[in-house]
């Protein structure tokens, strides 16, 4: 009985050993007037819009420079979970390219039924950098939800009650978004009923955002 376990486990040992892969590697396309940067896992993109710097140290991985137009993530011995980190990180630098060429925007309405949502933009040095909303619900408390840096809010001039966020990171753009969204959820009451709230109705680059 212990010889069969120990010649089970070994296979099950073995079996994982085969499994991982030697070497995963995925290649990214830099598009013309876009400069990306990688040293020690830290990746600066810099484009027209500006640019954004994200550290990947988290993950053992190379990023090595090919030219001027091209960058390469390289895995060595890497099992099912580190693998999925390769294509992870590549969306991630294919997203701050994005935001440095085009930037992205997040589209969010106000959903009322009776009580009307009034939201008041606070700026600071020519930018809305706070957004203050009263009466939701009818509540009186006011929630005051600050934005991410390099996110600018402003009034949407499409249609009434919708606000438009701007900015080249994705991810304080819709991070931004959520905390609207989150400071206006409906408790203790039927969500099928109370439908009143801050959503996200469309996201995207800049002038080709798709509704949600």
């Amino acid at each position: 009985l212990i010889s069969h376990l120990t010649h089970s486990l070994t296979s099950s040992l073995l079996l994982f050993v085969i499994m991982k892969t030697i070497l995963s590697s995925r290649i990214i396309k830099v598009p013309e007037g876009v400069t990306v940067e990688a040293s020690s896992r830290v990746v600066k993109v810099t484009g027209p819009r500006g640019s954004l710097s994200r550290s990947f140290k988290h993950v053992n991985m190379a990023l090595t420079k090919l030219g001027k137009r091209s960058i390469r993530m390289d895995m060595w011995f890497g099992n099912r979970k580190q693998l999925a980190c390769v294509r992870t990180i590549s969306s991630h630098i294919e997203n701050m390219i994005t935001g440095v060429t085009k930037g992205y925007c997040y589209i969010v309405r106000f959903a009322y039924a009776h009580f009307p949502i009034n939201v008041t933009l606070v700026e600071k040095e020519g930018q809305a950098t706070l957004v203050e909303i009263r009466n939701f619900l009818g509540e009186r408390r006011v929630r005051k939800i600050p934005m991410h840096e390099g996110v600018k809010v402003v009034r949407s001039t499409a249609a009434k009650d919708q606000l438009e966020l701007t900015g080249n990171d994705i991810e304080g753009v819709s991070k931004s978004a959520a905390l609207l969204h989150q400071a206006c959820l409906v408790r203790n009451k039927d969500i099928r009923k109370f439908l009143d709230g801050i959503y996200v109705s469309e996201k995207g680059p800049i002038g080709a955002t798709t509704p949600v």
